[in-house]
């Protein structure tokens, strides 16, 4: 019974989602104030229609309800609750449904926390959201029902696959997806902009936390993912250029230029044009990557490969958003004046060239990613794009965007001082000249490592050089201590936020170069008693046994760590496991960090020819890595004190008045005014 409530709960959100996208739509064409005011209660509605529905679904795969095909698919009864929790989302048809809720849970947003936009903008904001669910209503009721019922109900379920019962893959997923489709919020305020005909630093002012929030949720769910790959594959790594990984990295890439744009947009009234089409781009990226993975196009652990008719489905979906919302920007567009002008060298112009970047590397990997698909399709031979290319495309257009990061908030507004930047950067210069140097000398000064002293360097000087900003900001050193703390406490949380953000940046910067340069491994088979010697480090090999999970047998293998001296550092027991619901093996990696470098060993399978209780190992020195997930949780943090910057909470300054019609009546009423 549950599971039909649960299927009847999505087509009446289906319906809800209609009257969202057409009603509040033509209220707004006719300033019709009740028309455009039915949004907020339908938003609440579908809301709460998409909630029962993925209730009735999560309950379904607790009490491992196998009459729902989903769960038999997805779950077993031996799974523990977390992984049953999670089974909802591991699969096409749940995710799709918790993208669907998120969806519906950005505008609740809206209409609960948007008192302070104008109403026409805020109507149409909603019913362009709507009209994103009522497709995505539709591809899940017509091809990808949740709730499809098997009978006879089987007496277990396949399980779900082994990789995914993880909890970094228990959250990861629904991280990933408040990104994607955070993007999708942008995506529709730029569209209704463009139907209204404005866009001013008020709309700008209303965009950024929408925006902001997507891009803390993706940063974070990659970082996450990231974290999974590294610790739960057992190969050490933790980015490989995969189809899938840039599925996500590509509208991050030009979420983040989004973001930046939109600062320019609301400080000096211009490059508006370039912001709507970049609001358009992103999420329309957002919906090329749920297309990669639930087409079948591609194959990976966290893709869904499906039957062509889902993939023509979303593909249409795609064309449909992308060609109908370029063609309203290329009507649109032209009438977007931009209202300030400004010199290359200034803070506008550093912004500028930020996006440039940006975009352009966006566009670079996406063509990586999609190149081998097109070849093949075309039959022009089999096509690997692999992290050789990524790598030589994607660093050089990096790093001069990362040496502007330190100079650009330094410049003036208008017209900037180069010189003037400058010399207030000499310490932050000469540190990153002394970082590239000792680092250079103590990796064996060869010419290989020139390259990697010079990654570090960089990023010491964007570290240096965000500091020296925010030292610049509260007059460290140049004012009496308590005026100092008088400006630090006054400071915008917003450029606390930037602060933290490109502070995360460089350490990232940092972690990529000096575990790309310095990483070590060792593959070998080991018997009880063998001892490897890798990275200054020593490990001792006691032996394996068998133990038994609550899913899985696995053999648990012993190694003691020790430094050079002889000392104990830690004992790691890395594990080898086999599921059998369903029969999978897995690699669990025993990892010893000094908050520098990670120690890493793995077990493999027996090797009996070699000597009783002989295995095969491997071991990586890591150094580093620790660095990726402090720059990623300080980038994500930024973006949340950001967040809480008070002009984010109030809204924007208020719009010049314009009439909103009462219900039958002329366009009379005055735009409500805005907190401050």
């Amino acid at each position: 019974m549950i599971p039909e409530i649960g299927h009847y709960a999505l087509a009446l959100g289906l319906c809800v989602a209609l009257v969202q996208a057409i009603v509040p739509m033509v209220g707004a064409h006719r300033n019709n104030l009740a028309l455009m005011e039915l949004a907020r209660p339908a938003s609440v509605a579908l809301f709460l229609t998409i909630g029962v529905a993925f209730a009735a679904l999560t309950h379904s795969f607790i009490v491992s309800d196998f009459s729902v095909s989903n769960v038999f698919q997805n779950s077993h009864t031996d799974k523990p609750l977390l992984y049953k929790i999670s089974g909802v989302w591991g699969n096409h048809e749940g995710s799709l449904l918790l993208w669907i809720l998120i969806l519906a849970v950005f505008s609740l947003a809206v209409a609960l926390f948007g008192r302070n936009l104008p109403p026409q903008l805020r109507a149409r904001a909603l019913a362009m959201q709507a009209m994103i669910t009522v497709g995505f209503l539709l591809f899940i009721l017509f091809t990808s029902n949740p709730f499809e019922r098997i009978d006879p109900a089987p007496l277990n379920g396949r399980g779900l696959n082994p990789l995914l019962q993880d909890p970094g893959l228990a959250f990861h997923p629904p991280m990933l997806y408040l990104g994607y489709v955070g993007f999708s919020m942008a995506f529709s305020f730029a569209i209704a902009a463009l139907i209204e005909g404005r866009v001013d630093a008020a709309w700008a002012r209303w965009v950024r936390p929408w925006t902001l929030v997507a891009w803390v949720f993706l940063t974070l769910g990659i970082a996450l993912g990231s974290w999974w790959a590294y610790y739960e594959l057992g190969w050490g790594g933790w980015w490989y250029w995969d189809p899938v990984e840039n599925a996500s990295f590509i509208p991050w890439l030009s979420g983040t230029a989004l973001l930046h744009s939109a600062i320019v947009v609301e400080k000096r009234d211009t490059l508006k044009s370039w912001t709507i089409l970049l609001a358009i781009i992103t999420f329309s990226l957002s919906l090329l990557g749920t297309f990669l993975v639930r087409s079948g196009v591609l194959t990976s652990v966290h893709a869904f490969a499906t039957d062509p008719t889902r993939g023509v489905f979303i593909l249409l979906l795609l064309a449909i958003t992308v060609v109908g919302s370029l063609s309203l920007y290329a009507w649109r567009a032209p009438q977007l004046k931009s209202g300030g002008v400004f010199s290359p060298i200034s803070r506008e112009g550093s912004l500028l060239l930020n996006n440039v970047l940006l975009s352009t590397a966006s566009a670079t990997v996406l063509l990586g990613t999609l190149y081998p698909l097109f070849a093949d399709v075309l039959n022009l031979g089999k096509v690997s794009v692999g992290p050789p290319f990524f790598n030589a495309v994607f660093v050089p257009l990096m790093v001069p965007m990362i040496l502007v990061m330190a100079v650009g908030p330094m410049l003036a507004w208008k017209r900037g001082d180069a010189y003037g930047a400058a010399r207030r950067l000499w310490l932050a210069l000469v540190a990153a000249a002394g970082v590239f140097v000792a680092t250079y000398i103590l990796a064996g000064g060869s010419w290989i490592d020139v390259g990697a002293a010079f990654g570090m360097g960089i990023g010491a000087w964007l570290l240096l050089g965000t500091l020296v900003e925010w030292a610049e900001r509260v007059h460290l050193f140049r004012a009496s201590p308590t005026t100092t703390i008088k400006r630090a406490a006054g400071l915008p949380r917003a450029a606390y936020g930037m602060t933290l953000a490109h502070a995360g940046t460089a350490i990232l910067v940092m972690g990529v170069v000096g575990n790309t340069a310095w990483k070590t491994e060792s593959i070998q088979v080991m018997a009880p008693g063998d001892v490897v010697e890798i990275g200054g480090v020593s490990y001792l090999f006691e032996g394996a046994e068998r133990v038994e999970g609550p899913n899985y047998q696995a053999i648990q293998g012993r190694f003691h760590l020790r430094d050079g001296d002889g000392g104990l550092i830690a004992t790691m027991e890395p594990e080898k496991r086999r599921y059998s619901d369903p029969p999978m093996a897995t690699s669990e990696a025993a990892i010893q960090t000094d908050g520098v470098t990670d120690f890493y060993a793995v077990i493999g399978d027996p090797s009996p020819e070699d000597g009783p209780g002989a295995y095969v190992t491997r071991f990586y020195h890591e150094p580093f890595v620790p660095f990726l997930w402090y720059g990623t949780l300080l980038m994500g943090l930024g973006g949340i004190v950001s967040l809480t910057d008070r002009r984010h909470r109030v809204g924007a300054p208020t719009r010049s008045r314009s009439r909103v019609a009462a219900p039958g009546a002329p366009a009379e009423a005055a735009a409500t005014p805005h907190a401050r």
